[in-house]
């Protein structure tokens, strides 16, 4: 999760943190000595609980909110505890069932209510925020397009990818083409341009009008027209992100103070900004399944009370997404880890049964 090489701690140094912070994520209040005294496997006394975790404040992993009160665990002390602490944790049967029903359902989904369906589930699960960037069809592979005239000038393109995604818009273009003329021009595209992405076919389009031999070229200047007035306009690569569940994480006590509340939602607002964090934490070379971002270790100040919790999926040996869960720093990990992951691979089951689907 981290390139800083860990500091040793005993075994009952660990013991210490690792009840703390679980005693920390049940209760919500700091913690004291005499607490965790009663939890240990020991049965060690407060005296000695009160020694071994001063000497954890001292290294970092504890803080202290107010003189008299208990302990709570630093970024530090929650960084360490998933690293080296935590204990894998699968899913109990009935919620794997229910997101299995809950990305499945009964009737087939468009890609954009699959996406928004496991972000609402990641959120409803989680008891947090849930976010899901959808694949970008301006890079992916185009399996098909096709145009269907509307009148007054109006076009509806639908652009099928490589991984069964459906996306269709409306674009506008000056001269009223025909049916006829739009159906040639289709055919036209994929033929010359199957297995390409449409950031790809739009500078093969431009290059090739280019060539003073296609001046005269009425299908080419056609495909042209619909780039220029309407795709090139819209399509800029920029995937679409669902977010889900903001009101979970706000009425937790964890965010009682009002401007940090403000600047958190902010972020929530800004889907740039959302994409950003999540390629940070799982480019498409990250090797593990997921990623783990504890309080400042995250790059916005907003997020720096939060702990986000991404994975990729993927469409056969490609990533084509992200998802994570946005929630406090103090969160159930070992539940929100596996939640994220199995949401993952849902949804790259979903995205090859989609495929078929479409086939």
């Amino acid at each position: 999760m981290t390139d800083e090489k860990p500091e040793l701690l005993d075994d009952r140094s660990r013991e210490m943190l690792a009840l703390l912070i679980k005693t920390h994520i049940a209760t919500g209040e700091p913690v004291g000595s005499r607490t965790i005294s009663k939890l240990t496997s020991e049965g060690l006394s407060a005296a000695t609980v009160r020694n071994i975790i001063s000497d954890l404040e001292e290294r970092g992993y504890l803080e202290q909110p107010h003189t008299s009160a208990g302990r709570v665990p630093s970024d530090k002390g929650y960084r360490f505890y998933v690293d080296h602490i935590l204990e894998e944790k699968r899913l109990s049967e009935s919620d794997e069932s229910a997101l299995q029903r809950g990305i499945f359902g009964a009737q087939w989904p468009s890609t954009d209510q699959l996406m928004a369906r496991a972000s609402h589930l990641l959120s409803q699960l989680s008891d947090s925020v849930g976010i899901v960037i959808s694949p970008s069809i301006a890079h992916d592979t185009v399996k098909h397009i096709d145009f269907v005239r509307l009148g007054d000038g109006r076009i509806l393109v639908i652009t099928v990818s490589r991984a069964g995604i459906v996306q269709d818009r409306q674009v506008r273009i000056d001269e009223d083409l025909s049916q006829d003329e739009l159906n040639r021009t289709a055919n036209y595209i994929n033929a010359n341009f199957g297995g390409m992405s449409l950031i790809a076919i739009r500078s093969e389009l431009i290059k090739r009008l280019s060539d003073e031999k296609a001046i005269y070229d009425r299908l080419l200047q056609n495909a042209v027209k619909l780039w220029d007035r309407g795709l090139d306009e819209t399509d800029d690569g920029t995937a679409d992100i669902f977010v889900d569940g903001a009101s979970n994480i706000i009425i937790k006590p964890d965010f009682t103070d009002t401007e940090r509340m403000r600047e958190l939602l902010r972020v929530f607002e800004e889907k740039s900004r959302l994409i950003k964090i999540l390629n940070e934490c799982v480019g498409p070379s990250q090797g593990e399944t997921v990623t783990i971002r504890i309080g400042a270790e995250n790059s916005l100040p907003g997020l720096h009370g939060c702990s986000l919790i991404t994975s990729n999926y993927r469409y056969g040996d490609s990533v084509v997404g992200s998802l994570g869960v946005v929630g406090p720093v103090r969160m159930e990990y070992a539940r929100t880890i596996s939640l994220v992951n199995y949401v993952a691979r849902l949804l790259e089951q979903a995205l090859l049964e989609n495929k078929s689907f479409n086939d």
